[in-house]
């Protein structure tokens, strides 16, 4: 190379790498932006859902049946419930702005505070599930594929359909009957505990929760890692490769596998979101002391500050792993940045 090539070469590779670093900040830019706009959107129906459902104020539920109507209207008044429903929803997100979700009527604790130490709990609940998940339905989903319409195939295909067709409920109520009541081996009830180190301490008692999550997951992403493996062994350069007398598995293993996971981790990003919600019925079945199971209680008893802090929680969830699963998808198949510009 001549030395006036070196220098131009560099040049390019540098203008290459600051377009690709401008592409970046402003996709994140537009993200965050409709991701705001997305937030405001999910809080905003909420709001107004909870105030159709009880358009009297909470106070009768707070406080229970014993309550008299003057106390009912005091506590709402108190509380600011007796204002137009526009002035609550502006007062509700002026307090979001600094960081203050208010305080649980029925813990009369910040409701920060509580999600502070459910959260954690809940996520280990998410990601174990969601690590069995994918430890079963990636090599299912390459095994399926590889042995396309035979028995074996046939036979998962079935079982996939029906697991995602459960309910999740329906399939606790199974797993409760088969290893508790019959075979004696794990416990009906989650471990209970203020930290997730003391949940940690009983793995037993999270074996039947984590099945619970994971099995309708591992359904759902052995179907798309099918799929996905299908499409890519019709490639070129599969066929190419074949010719050379190259072992199929060798050419699954190095070519095919990875290309096969983009919509795997596509998925994973917009799944993580729809797993708190599942884990609402997954913890109320197994009486794990997570988000979910605070959103439920807290549910029963019309505790909006907390059902509120539940709700924006579960949307900034959502904003963040639709954001990672498209940057994580752009890193692996350059072929898609195009339509997320």
């Amino acid at each position: 190379m001549s030395t006036t090539a070196a220098p131009a070469a560099a040049s390019r590779q540098g203008r290459g790498g600051a377009a690709a670093s401008a592409w970046f900040w402003r996709y994140l830019a537009k993200r965050v932006a409709q991701g705001i706009a997305v937030i405001l959107i999910v809080t905003l129906i909420v709001f107004a859902l909870m105030h159709l459902a009880l358009p009297d104020g909470p106070g009768a539920g707070v406080l229970g049946m014993q309550a008299t109507d003057v106390q009912i209207a005091a506590f709402n008044h108190e509380h600011g419930f007796d204002l137009p429903v526009w002035q609550q929803y502006v007062n509700f997100l002026g307090q979001i702005a600094t960081g203050d979700f208010g305080t649980s009527f029925e813990a009369k604790r910040p409701v920060l505070d509580l999600l502070a130490q459910r959260l954690p709990k809940t996520l280990l609940l998410a990601v174990l599930a969601m690590a069995v998940a994918l430890l079963v339905s990636i090599p299912l989903g390459v095994a399926q594929a590889v042995r396309r319409n035979k028995p074996f195939d046939t036979v998962m295909t079935a079982i996939n359909f029906v697991l995602y067709s459960t309910p999740s409920f329906f399939l606790g109520l199974i797993l409760v009957i088969v290893f508790t009541q019959w075979m004696h081996l794990l416990p009906a009830t989650a471990p209970q505990g203020q930290t997730v180190a003391a949940v940690l301490a009983k793995p037993q008692g999270l074996v039947l929760p984590v099945l619970t999550g994971a099995i309708p997951i591992i359904a759902t992403f052995a179907r798309y890692m099918r799929s996905s493996t299908l499409e890519n062994l019709g490639e070129d350069y599969v066929r190419t490769a074949r010719s050379k007398g190259t072992p199929v598995n060798r050419v699954v293993v190095k070519h095919v596998f990875r290309n096969s996971l983009t919509p795997i981790i596509a998925m994973l990003g917009y799944y993580l979101p729809v797993m708190f919600g599942g884990m609402i019925v997954v913890e109320s079945l197994f009486n794990y002391p997570g988000m979910g199971l605070l959103f439920w209680t807290s549910a029963q008893k019309s505790d909006y500050p907390v059902l509120m802090g539940c709700m924006l929680i579960i949307a900034i969830a959502t904003v963040i792993g639709s954001l990672v699963a498209d940057l994580i998808q752009a890193a692996l198949d350059p072929r898609t940045r195009g339509a997320l510009k």
